[in-house]
C-alpha cells in the first residue's frame, strides 16, 4: 500500500525569471526528469496525481497522467510555504498508488513530522529535485515506513 510524494523537477532559475513564481516551468532537464518519474511510476498503482498548483509541479506529473490516460489535479495544501498539515491530511487520504508532487519546502517539513509520528526512514533522506519519497502504509492507513529515491539520471 504505497504512495508516492515528488519532489517537482528540475524548474528554471528563480532568479532570472521575472513573471509570476506559480508559472515558472519545468527546464529542459526537468522535462527530461519528468518523463522519467512517469516511465518509473506509470506501472506502480493507479491511484490520484496530485500536484501543487505551481506549473513546475504540474508539469511533472504530466507525463505520468499521459501514461495512465488521466489528469493532474491541484490541491493548494501542496503549494509552496504551505507547511505540512495539509500534506499529511491529503497523505492520509488519497487511495493508494497516488502521486503527490510538491516543494521543496513542504517535503521535508512533512516528512520530519511523519517521522516524529513514528514513521522510518528506510533510506537516507533525499531532497533534490526529482526525488521520490515512496510511503508505505498499514492496513489503518497510518504511514510506517518511507524510503526516498534519487533524481532520475538524465
Amino acid at each position: 500500500m504505497s504512495i508516492y510524494l515528488v519532489r517537482h523537477a528540475k524548474a528554471g532559475s528563480r532568479s532570472e525569471w521575472s513573471g509570476d513564481d506559480q508559472l515558472r516551468p519545468l527546464s529542459k532537464r526537468g522535462r527530461r526528469q519528468a518523463d522519467a518519474i512517469g516511465h518509473r511510476l506509470r506501472k506502480l498503482g493507479a491511484g490520484e496525481l496530485i500536484a501543487s498548483p505551481y506549473v513546475r509541479c504540474v508539469q511533472t506529473l504530466e507525463p505520468l497522467a499521459h501514461r495512465r490516460g488521466t489528469v493532474v489535479n491541484t490541491d493548494e495544501r501542496l503549494a509552496e510555504n504551505s507547511g505540512y498539515d495539509g500534506a499529511l491530511e491529503l497523505l492520509a487520504s488519497v487511495p493508494d498508488g497516488s502521486v503527490l508532487c510538491s516543494h521543496g519546502d513542504v517535503i521535508p517539513e512533512t516528512m520530519q513530522a511523519l517521522q516524529r509520528r513514528g514513521c522510518q526512514f528506510t533510506t537516507v533522506a533525499d531532497w533534490r529535485k526529482a526525488s521520490v519519497w515512496v510511503l508505505e502504509r498499514d492496513g489503518h492507513g497510518q504511514i510506517t515506513t518511507a524510503a526516498s529515491w534519487p533524481p532520475p539520471e538524465d
